[in-house]
């Protein structure tokens, strides 16, 4: 199995700027996926950024202030937060769906989080 090492997370001013980083560690055939999710407390952890290809999708909360993008080469996803809101405070998690071999099925892991809080 995968490790997901997140890194980056901190306490930011409402309209400040942070980038979230997540390495997966070993060999990795493939990676189909990247996502960026969020788990405020008393709520459902909720998407906020994937990356499958060259796609991305955000929904509209973070539409336009926030990026997801990799460098292949590291297995290394980021996600740029700019502009951000309180209602942005969270916990980010990020999730890959990947193939350690090329005949082997598609696998899942999670990242182990990392706390944004935004707060003047």
């Amino acid at each position: 199995q995968v490790q997901l090492v997140e890194s980056g997370g901190g306490l930011v001013q409402p309209g400040g700027s942070l980038r979230l980083s997540c390495a997966a560690s070993g060999s990795i055939f493939s990676i189909n996926t990247m996502g960026w999710y969020r788990q405020a407390p008393g709520t459902q952890r909720e998407l906020v950024a994937v990356l499958t290809g060259g796609t991305t999708n955000y929904p509209d909360s973070v539409k336009g202030r926030f990026t997801i993008s990799r460098d292949n080469a590291k297995n290394t996803t980021y996600l740029q937060m700019n502009n951000l809101k309180p209602e942005d405070t969270a916990v980010y998690y990020c999730h890959f769906n990947y193939r350690l071999y090329s005949y082997e099925h598609v696998r899942g892991s999670w990242g182990q989080g990392t706390q944004v809080t935004v707060s003047s």
